[in-house]
């Protein structure tokens, strides 16, 4: 006797991913580019990856291969520059958030390192809960907090050491201008030609 059964199949099937939930507006490789402001060349952008990305919550750009953004002078000469390893850009809040070897040079030649950055652009302030350092001509600071208004003119360390001039020990503010410094030693090697484009979306220290 031979026996015979049916079964009826059943098919597995998994939510659809629409691919406006995750892809990316804009995604551009090797970008190195010069950006004008008032139809004059001031900034550069360079990064290996930047992707525009709208349909995550909240929006963000995203640098995953390091940025550089370098502010010119007068005479096309690097004045300031901030670099990291990872940096998203949250456009709607405008905050920015930087990781990895975060490394700031300003005009008025005070360097800070950190390994964790956020710039707030609302606030017009910078902030980083991790250890962090500042070098300018005058003294060096380093301490586990740091807060600074987003041109770096005044800041603020906790939990601070470092050298100090005689004259800072008497003063009582916790907020420390930054001294101006010669940047003339300070710039960087000259890059390959970038493509100018006008946009004045990019945010960098003034």
């Amino acid at each position: 006797m031979i026996l015979v059964g049916c079964q009826d199949q059943v098919e597995h099937t998994a939510a659809a991913i629409h691919a406006k939930d995750s892809v990316a507006m804009m995604t551009s490789y090797g970008v190195n580019t010069l950006i004008s402001d008032s139809g004059v060349i001031k900034y550069r952008i360079v990064t290996e990856r930047w992707e525009v990305n709208t349909n995550r919550n909240p929006s963000r750009w995203i640098f995953d291969k390091g940025v550089l953004l370098e502010q010119f002078d007068e005479k096309f000469h690097i004045n300031s520059y901030i670099q990291c390893d990872t940096a998203y850009y949250f456009d709607q809040q405008r905050i920015w958030k930087l990781y990895g070897r975060v490394r700031i040079l300003t005009k008025d030649g005070l360097r800070f390192s950190s390994e964790q950055l956020t710039w707030d652009e609302n606030k017009h302030e910078i902030s980083s809960n991790v250890f962090s350092k500042l070098v300018t001509p005058e003294r060096t600071l380093q301490g586990s907090h740091f807060w600074s208004d987003e041109r770096m003119t005044k800041y603020f360390v906790s939990n601070t050491k470092g050298s100090f001039e005689r004259g800072d020990l008497s003063g009582g503010g916790g907020a420390t201008p930054a001294a101006p410094g010669d940047t003339a030693a300070q710039q960087a090697p000259i890059r390959q030609q970038a493509t100018p484009v006008r946009a004045n979306t990019i945010p960098i220290m003034h």
